[in-house]
């Protein structure tokens, strides 16, 4: 309940209890709760509600591009001893905020005095009157390797030797560039193998410690349907075999999810073991170390390597313009590419013959 003088920090958790858990996604609650408290409440939180001014939080926002997260957060401190390797011993690591993560802490706080507004708390949302400061100088810039088409298929062909049970959750997210989520969420139902098309209504996420199936927002790019051509068909189907061959090994162990992706007993699969597998793969396939959300930067130059026609390609990479799919529809593969990837291909459908 609100008081006659409220403190910041005292707003902010009301808003997060009483407005966005109950009322918003889990996820949004899970994104914003940390950022709420430790780095808005910290800086902002003793400060009266009413009385906070642009200046305030401008002075505030300021001070954010040069904080050292380690060192704030004691980061380095909560390690073993023996693991100890930066801010705790007197090394700063200078984990400095991006200005993205910046912008997000920001926005946060502006969304929170929106809702202060609309309950009349305050006259007027002091936020939108600041500057997004700019990130340090100094703030190491993440490095994202991106697969060429040959370290892709080398990927692709080093699962088809294993026979990894994955191996078509692999091929829908580097072809057509699916989410870690929406792969792992991806149900049957959604799945038309005849019409060779499927659609991204559901994913599966990790949130507060639990495991969820949602469905995702209802936008105009995930109720239409994507594409599903050679590669992918025949890696679904030959998906469809294998599950129907852990149902009949697991009997009456296997638990019926309606997943197509789903452990050897027919749960779903923790996002987390997805991550752990994928370095794995990465290692023994010889590619570069990369995440699985990077893999989407490779999906264009596969579809042009998969003789996938530009318009096509801009519906499965789901720009609003063709020109941004020309832009990044650029990398020309080999000859040597083309055939390996149809060698692919053809391998997989000779063994869904057989």
């Amino acid at each position: 309940m609100a008081t006659k003088h409220e403190t910041v920090a005292a707003f902010l958790k009301r808003w997060l209890v009483e407005v966005i858990e109950p009322n918003r996604e889990p996820t949004t609650y899970v994104a914003y709760e940390p950022l709420v408290r430790l780095y808005i409440i910290p800086g902002l939180g003793k400060k009266r509600l009413d009385k906070l001014t642009v200046r305030d939080v401008q002075a505030w926002l300021n001070t954010l591009p040069t904080l050292c997260t380690c060192c704030d957060q004691q980061k380095d401190h909560k390690r073993p001893e023996r693991k100890r390797r930066c801010c705790s011993i007197g090394k700063c690591c200078k984990g400095y905020l991006s200005r993205s993560s910046i912008a997000g802490i920001r926005r946060v706080l502006r969304a929170a005095l929106g809702h202060a507004l609309r309950e009349e708390v305050i006259t007027k949302n002091v936020v939108s009157l600041t500057t997004l400061p700019s990130a340090s100088k100094t703030k190491k810039k993440r490095q994202h390797t991106v697969w060429t088409v040959d370290e892709a298929r080398k990927f692709l062909e080093h699962l088809r030797e294993i026979d990894d049970p994955l191996y078509a959750a692999y091929v829908l997210i580097l072809v057509l560039g699916l989410r870690r989520g929406e792969v792992l969420g991806l149900a049957w139902d959604c799945v038309d193998l005849v019409g060779e098309q499927l659609w991204i209504s559901r994913q599966l996420t990790r949130v507060g410690g639990q495991l969820l199936h949602r469905e995702t927002t209802k936008t105009e790019d995930s109720t239409a349907s994507l594409p599903l051509f050679g590669l992918c068909v025949t890696a679904l189907r030959h998906r469809m075999r294998t599950q129907e061959q852990a149902h009949k090994t697991a009997g009456d162990n296997w638990k019926n999810s309606e997943l197509v992706f789903t452990t050897r007993t027919g749960t779903p699969i923790e996002p987390r073991n997805f991550n752990r597998a994928f370095e794995s793969h990465c290692r023994r396939a010889g590619v570069p170390r990369i995440r699985v959300h990077d893999t989407r930067h490779t999906c264009a130059s596969l579809l042009a390597a998969l003789d996938v026609h530009p318009r096509v390609a801009m519906r499965i990479l789901r720009h609003s313009q063709i020109s941004m799919t020309m832009d990044v529809y650029t990398q020309i593969p080999s000859p040597e590419t083309r055939k390996a990837l149809d060698r692919l291909n053809q391998r997989l459908t000779t063994e869904s013959a057989d």
